[in-house]
């Protein structure tokens, strides 16, 4: 039985991380691009608001033009509009600035436009900050697709420690997924004969072990510096081992496709993506015969979700999402293809670890 199969590596060419850096962006993003002549940047009016005036300086101090789009929602229909609003603009760099939105429009307009794409988060609420994944509305499939990983990465700690408090428990939640996320890439390798990158799993893997361990830090209020870097280096690892691995795979497992079910069950009124993974990562945890108290704990000292009533969401609704995740996304073999569930066994599960309390 073969393992192996052909793929093809993306990584980021640059990661900087650092405090008050964001007033530098025109020298880091020159460094890496002397060609550089003008760009455009996504961003939210939220954030334009705080951080242009900053930028701006940076920017027109080292003669990079730009233009501000403002992204007023994250659908595939919005990122078209953009697109065509540039083709013509001699655009050189899209700038995705702000949260998971604004990064996921970003990436999907450059990859579109053929041009090279800068992630610069203004949050740590999941690793798509270095991905080669994007999720928008309108697609006819609940879940992520492949554009391209960013070229630049440019992380100012001080920014991302300012951004309310559950941006950063939801990247927590996102991180703690590779728990499941990998052991059910092992089944799909031993079960379904699919490729299995050893590296980019333990890479994922040590993200999801890191909060565990550093959640006894963290008590629902603003962590040390330390503890925001650790999180925002983990995401960014996580996302650059799905580009190891050439899929989403070492990152998004059978807990996602839940995670995506509950999206399209409530009409996305579910919570925070990261909420919605951490939550499922407690229930594919128990289905995968490892320590869900475990997990559970490390997301209750974080102040993260564990219960579905913190995510709005009722008894049918999480058992109507269990029934569906498997059907999301037929191709992707996970713990749900191993293990058939009624509706009163979900309902169990869910009682023994906590969730409907």
């Amino acid at each position: 039985m073969s393992y192996h199969s052909t793929h093809i590596m993306q990584l980021p060419r640059k990661v900087i991380i650092g405090n008050n850096i964001l007033r530098d962006c025109g020298v880091l993003i020159k460094e890496g691009n002397s060609n550089v002549k003008r760009i455009a940047i996504i961003s939210g009016p939220n954030v334009k608001s705080k951080v242009a005036s900053l930028i701006e300086s940076s920017l027109s101090d080292r003669n990079i033009e730009f233009q501000w789009i403002i992204a007023y929602e994250a659908s595939f229909y919005f990122a078209d509009k953009i697109i065509n609003l540039l083709k013509n603009d001699e655009i050189s760099i899209i700038v995705g600035l702000g949260g998971g939105r604004c990064i996921d429009l970003g990436k999907l307009i450059a990859s579109r436009l053929h041009v090279s794409f800068i992630s610069i988060p203004t949050s740590a609420s999941h690793d798509g900050i270095s991905s080669p994944f994007v999720s928008l509305k309108g697609n006819e499939r609940p879940y992520s697709i492949m554009a391209e990983t960013p070229l630049e990465i440019i992380c100012d700690l001080d920014i991302i420690s300012n951004a309310p408090y559950r941006l950063l428990a939801s990247g927590c939640g996102d991180l703690i997924a590779k728990t499941t996320a990998v052991r059910d890439w092992e089944l799909a390798r031993d079960y379904n004969n699919e490729y299995f990158g050893e590296y980019a799993a333990k890479l994922a893997f040590l993200g999801s072990r890191m909060i565990v361990d550093i959640s006894n830090e963290m008590h629902g209020s603003k962590p040390s510096g330390g503890v925001t870097r650790t999180i925002v280096e983990g995401l960014i690892s996580s996302g650059v081992a799905a580009g190891i691995a050439g899929s989403s795979r070492p990152c998004s497992g059978s807990e996602h496709l839940f995670s995506h079910a509950l999206e399209y069950i409530t009409k996305n009124k579910c919570g925070l993506h990261g909420e919605r993974v951490g939550i499922g990562t407690i229930i594919m945890s128990k289905l995968h015969g490892v320590n869900w108290k475990e997990i559970r704990d490390a997301l209750f000292r974080i102040k993260a979700p564990t219960t579905a009533k913190e995510i709005n969401v009722d008894k049918d609704q999480l058992i109507d999402a269990m029934i569906l995740a498997k059907k999301i996304r037929p191709e992707r073999f996970t713990i749900l293809n191993r293990i058939e569930l009624n509706r009163t066994q979900c309902q169990d599960i869910f009682a023994e670890l906590g969730i409907l309390d």
